[in-house]
Order: structure tokens, then C-alpha cells, then sequence
């Protein structure tokens, strides 16, 4: 008895490790073929030209200011939903660290940062992980309804360019094949129904269990978005975050030549058009795992401006900086968090003697 528990349990730490390796290694590989595959399409001495002479990074420090504010917002917001589910009131600096340190973090291994602002919220405030886990669930439940919001509306306002791509490009031509093909969709219905049932007839097992409990965790954290005390500034705060984060790709816009013409092209809304589709396609690629977006940020962002006519080595040249100056603005702010965190658990200890 005591040979097969030592042997389960060396099994559990041998899965245990292979699913952190995996969570570590995955992502890697994924941004690793995205970038390498984005290199081939583009000019990469075209590029570095675009880097070194055609850009104006004072926007850029303006883009860095914006994601710090969005990141300060996100915080508040996040206050009011652990007081809505009875933490307490947070200091508001330690939210802001709790937000700044989870993007840093993902930076390394993709939603590390979202386990680690949970547990660093939990134990200072010494409450259940579970009831933390709970809004951090609604809070990005939040984020998927405006993303899929702002998704319906670029399909209306920029129709018109994506049916040209479209007609004009063979992926295009594919991608538009494969979406309106009912077998698809009577496919993931399917899949979908499958899962359910296999679910329900295996709910006392373990893993069901586990998942179950994962779901109804995750209706918890975004119930509260609507019975909680101060639904309206939540409301107030989502739109001033996506409109920070609108702003950190419109203003970019500024910073490259061949982005300001589309500002002053006839039919573009003074570049909120490509704006607006470009962040919608960013936003949308985030979903994939990657660390801290590369590769699926990019190839997005490229994609959305092929679609009025940037070219691809141009294209890549926004990205790679747009993302850089970003993931600055992270590593910035997850310094200035460690500082912080550290010197609090100092204040702590000596208070506590």
C-alpha cells in the first residue's frame, strides 16, 4: 500500500512538472514560429530603416503614459469588485501592484500574472483564494464581452475593407470559405453538446468535479458585476480602460509616416477607422498564449493594416515597435512593483515586532 502511494505520488509530481514545463515551453514555441515566420514575409533592413529615421517616439512616450493609466484603472476597477464580494477595501496603490505585476509577469509564462495577483491580493487582505479567484474570473469575463462588442462593431463600420480583402487575397478568400460553411458551425455544436453530455455523465469524477467548480466559480465573479454596489462606476472605469487601450494603438498612429496618411485619407474617420480594426484584431489575438503577445500580436496587427494597404515589411515595422514600447512601459512598472512589494513586507515584519 505504502509502495503504490509513493508511486502515485511520484506520478503527480512527474504530471505536476510536465504541466508546468508545457505551460513555460509552449507559449515560447508558439512566438518563436509566429516571429520567425513574420521575419521571412518582411525586409528586416527596411525595417531598421523605418526604426532609426522614420519615427517620432515622442508619441511613443505619450502611448507608455497611456498604459500605465489603463493599468491604474484596471486597479480601481478591480477594487470595486473585491468589495463587492466582501474583501474589503483595498489600498489603492496595492491594487495598481496587483495590476502591474500580473502583466510583467505574463511577460514570462502567459496567466502567471493573473495566479499571482490572486495570491497576492488573498494573503494580504487573508481571504479565501477561491473568493479572489472568483473576480479575477469576472473581471476577464468583463473584457471578453467588450471585446466581442467591439469585434461586431468593426464588422459594421469596416466591412467594406474586409470584403475587399477578401476578394482581392486567396487566404481571405479561404477564411470567408470556411466561416460560412454550415458543416463548421453543426461541427462545434456538436463538439460542444459532446462535452456537455460527456460532463454530465461523468460529473462525479474528479476532473469533472474540478471543471464544474472552475465554471461555477466563474458565473460567481461575473454575477457580482451585477448585484454588487457600484455597478456604474465599474461601467464607467471598463470604458475609460478600452478607451486607453484604443487610444495606446490610435496614437501610435502618429509616431510612423505611412500610418499619419491613413489619418488624412478621405473615408478613414482621421484614422479611427484603421484604428479601431486594427485594436479589435490585437485584441482578439491576445486569447492565443503566447508571452506577453509576441507573435499573435503582431501578425494581428500587420493583417489589420494590410487591410488599407500597408505593406507587410511596414506593417511589421508598427508592431514590433508598438510592442516593445509597451512591454518597456511592463518591465517598468513590474520593477516598480517588486520595489514596492518588497518594501512593504519589510514595514510589515517590523511592525509586527
Amino acid at each position: 500500500m505504502n509502495n503504490d502511494s509513493a508511486i502515485n505520488s511520484k506520478k503527480d509530481r512527474i504530471i505536476d512538472i510536465l504541466k508546468r514545463v508545457l505551460r513555460v515551453v509552449l507559449p515560447l514555441i508558439c512566438s518563436v514560429l509566429l516571429m520567425v515566420w513574420l521575419f521571412r514575409k518582411v525586409d528586416f533592413r527596411h525595417i531598421m530603416g523605418v526604426l532609426r529615421h522614420g519615427v517620432d517616439y515622442g508619441w511613443l512616450l505619450l502611448v507608455m503614459v497611456i498604459v500605465t493609466l489603463s493599468h491604474i484603472i484596471r486597479g480601481i476597477r478591480w477594487g470595486i469588485q473585491l468589495r463587492g464580494a466582501g474583501v474589503g477595501k483595498v489600498p489603492g496603490m496595492v491594487l495598481c501592484c496587483s495590476i502591474f505585476g500580473a502583466y510583467a509577469m505574463n511577460l514570462l509564462v502567459p496567466y502567471m500574472g493573473e495566479a499571482w495577483r490572486v495570491i497576492y491580493i488573498a494573503k494580504r487582505q487573508k481571504v479565501p483564494f477561491s473568493t479572489v479567484l472568483g473576480t479575477d474570473i469576472g473581471d476577464r469575463g468583463s473584457d471578453a464581452v467588450v471585446v466581442i462588442c467591439l469585434l461586431l462593431l468593426a464588422l459594421c463600420v469596416g466591412h467594406r475593407q474586409i470584403l475587399a480583402f477578401m476578394d482581392h487575397y486567396k487566404v481571405g478568400e479561404r477564411i470567408y470559405n470556411i466561416v460560412s460553411d454550415p458543416f463548421l458551425w453543426v461541427g462545434i455544436v456538436g463538439v460542444i453538446g459532446t462535452f456537455i453530455t460527456v460532463l454530465y455523465f461523468f460529473r462525479n469524477r474528479n476532473w469533472a468535479e474540478k471543471f464544474i467548480l472552475s465554471l461555477k466559480r466563474t458565473w460567481n465573479g461575473f454575477r457580482i458585476l451585477f448585484t454588487m454596489k457600484g455597478r456604474w462606476p465599474y461601467l464607467w472605469l471598463t470604458l475609460g480602460i478600452w478607451t486607453c487601450y484604443f487610444l495606446e494603438t490610435y496614437i501610435s498612429f502618429f509616431a510612423f509616416p505611412f500610418t499619419r496618411e491613413l489619418i488624412g485619407e478621405h473615408g478613414m474617420a482621421f484614422g479611427l477607422l484603421p484604428g479601431l480594426i486594427s485594436f479589435v484584431f490585437s485584441s482578439m489575438s491576445m486569447a492565443i498564449p503566447s508571452n506577453g503577445g509576441l507573435g499573435p500580436w503582431n501578425l494581428a496587427v500587420m493583417f489589420a493594416l494590410s487591410l488599407f494597404g500597408i505593406s507587410d515589411t511596414d506593417g511589421a515595422a508598427f508592431s514590433m515597435l508598438v510592442w516593445s514600447t509597451t512591454t518597456l512601459t511592463l518591465v517598468i512598472l513590474g520593477i516598480y512593483t517588486m520595489g514596492y512589494v518588497a518594501i512593504s513586507r519589510r514595514r510589515g515584519k517590523k511592525q509586527s515586532v
